[in-house]
């Protein structure tokens, strides 16, 4: 079987985020279930793909809001609104849908469609319904816009991210319905997408490294609590605000927190711990010098990465329910809290001895060997589908 995986962005030799990290996962799986995968999307600029023989790239973008410039962003703006579609797919349109359509004839004959979120989609409607299709939901973006209009400070933002919300229910149905399966990666999202019927939908669980993890090994300890992430994505913004501003106060002025990553301009903790080291040169040796990970999502759907992560690491962690999403075994040395004092008090805790490291190897295998069954389960789907076109 040939399937295209079309994405917004194709994978580098270097998976820096949760998205990139979560495609180089599923495009493995599908290899490893004998799948023949082509690629088809943007490449960040300056950066070329991880397996060039089989990747077709559209040209180079930088869809990061962060990174454009103040005209940059009201062009998109104002397409978006005069196009009707989101503010996030509109920056996708840097090919035209002839573009798409020649590079899809460059990899002829293929069977079907892996469609790989919603943004790409949604830039580009239409143009992967002549096939059968998987459509893979990272998250319920309509569910996400709508808690990010809730925490937006602003009415212009609220507006737009209501704005948001709605083109993004109606086309995240739309792929849904024309979809031979879904997809998501927590199971509570495919009732949220209404997709929840065994023969719709799966959740898929991930891992975040190709090989195994290797087994505890010892570890300095440089700062009591590491977080890293893209803390300029707004649900990784509401998560970060919530654990600075409640969270953080808890804590003795003696308990150092570093946090790694991309971060919004002017972000600052009066608490005398915490230190923001921006980008670190190796984010596994950054964690292991925490004595614990703080796991600290308040907001968003799909599943947290840096979660996996930990847990394949072996390392001890403080989370929250949010945290867990598309996880059915919490590891012994993870503890859940949802309370901002309960969540100070277990991270001081095992911050001062009361945590320990386990093998992460045992929570990888079993979740690369969920992975597997879930998606042969949806090359099924895909793979009957074709027989009925055929037929």
């Amino acid at each position: 079987m040939h399937l295209v995986f079309v994405t917004s962005i194709v994978p580098h030799a270097a998976p820096a985020t949760g998205y990139e990290i979560a495609n180089a996962a599923i495009i493995d799986a599908l290899r490893r279930a004998g799948v023949r995968v082509t690629v088809l999307g943007y490449a960040w600029p300056g950066k070329q793909p991880s397996d060039p023989e089989n990747t077709v790239v559209l040209g180079a973008v930088d869809v990061r809001t962060e990174n454009a410039s103040l005209p940059q962003k009201i062009e998109w703006l104002g397409k978006a609104m005069a196009a009707g579609i989101t503010f996030s797919s509109i920056k996708l349109r840097a090919a035209t849908p002839a573009d798409v359509k020649a590079a899809l004839a460059t990899v002829e004959p293929y069977d079907g469609y892996i469609v790989n979120a919603v943004q790409f989609a949604g830039a580009f409607e239409g143009l992967f319904e002549d096939k059968p299709s998987i459509f893979v939901a990272h998250n319920v973006e309509f569910r996400s816009a709508e808690e990010n209009a809730e925490a937006a400070g602003g009415l212009l933002q609220k507006f737009l991210y209501r704005r948001e919300a709605r083109l993004l229910k109606g086309m995240e149905a739309r792929l849904c319905t024309n979809a031979s399966f879904v997809f998501t990666l927590a199971d509570e999202d495919r009732a949220a997408l209404g997709v929840d019927g065994k023969s719709r939908s799966a959740a898929l669980p991930l891992v975040t490294r190709p090989l195994p993890p290797p087994v505890p090994s010892q570890r300095q300890i440089v700062c009591d609590a590491a977080l890293i992430g893209t803390w300029t994505w707004q649900p990784n913004r509401i998560g970060l605000d919530w654990f600075l501003d409640s969270v953080v106060p808890h804590l003795p002025d003696d308990f150092r927190v570093h946090i790694a990553g991309h971060l919004p301009a002017g972000l600052s903790s009066p608490h005398p711990g915490v230190s923001f080291v921006g980008r670190v040169p190796d984010a596994t040796e950054f964690v292991r010098g925490a004595a614990v990970i703080p796991l600290i999502s308040r907001a968003g759907t799909g599943v947290q990465l840096k979660s996996i992560e930990t847990f394949e690491l072996g390392l001890p962690a403080v989370a929250t329910t949010r945290s867990l999403r598309g996880i059915d075994r919490i590891p012994e040395n993870c503890v859940v809290a949802d309370d901002e004092q309960e969540f100070a008090e277990a991270l001081l805790r095992l911050a001062k001895g009361g945590g320990f490291d386990v093998d992460g190897g045992d929570f990888y295998r079993r979740q690369r060997d969920a992975l597997d069954a879930q998606i042969r389960l949806g090359l099924a789907k895909i793979g009957a589908a074709g027989q009925r076109a055929a037929a």
